[in-house]
């Protein structure tokens, strides 16, 4: 797992790691936060990944001619900020779902 948060960059990895922490202590201290902090995450994982796409983009117009298979590796790499901020998401309705009596 360790992989995965280094292949998908420190910056977007660190503020999505940030913001599940403060998913979290939201679900104990401050319940109605909790969807918005979700939201927050699933768009910052969006946002890194346009962004990852960019740069994917960049290289492969620098580097010319590539194969189909290196571009589908960067496809992949750029995919996962979205798919954590899309975890993070779902563990806030989860949590929402779970807290919906004591709201």
């Amino acid at each position: 797992m360790l992989h995965l948060f280094i292949e998908g960059g420190p910056l977007f990895m660190g503020l999505l790691t940030i913001e599940l922490v403060f998913l979290l202590i939201a679900a104990w201290k401050a319940p109605a936060w909790v969807k918005e902090i979700g939201l927050m995450a699933l768009i910052t994982g969006i946002l890194g990944t346009l962004i990852g796409l960019q740069q994917a983009c960049d290289a492969i117009e620098r580097a010319g001619d590539i194969s189909l298979g290196i571009m589908a590796g960067g496809m992949k790499v750029a995919l996962i900020t979205v798919i954590y901020g899309g975890l993070i998401y779902v563990a806030s309705l989860i949590i929402r779902i779970v807290q919906k009596p004591r709201i």
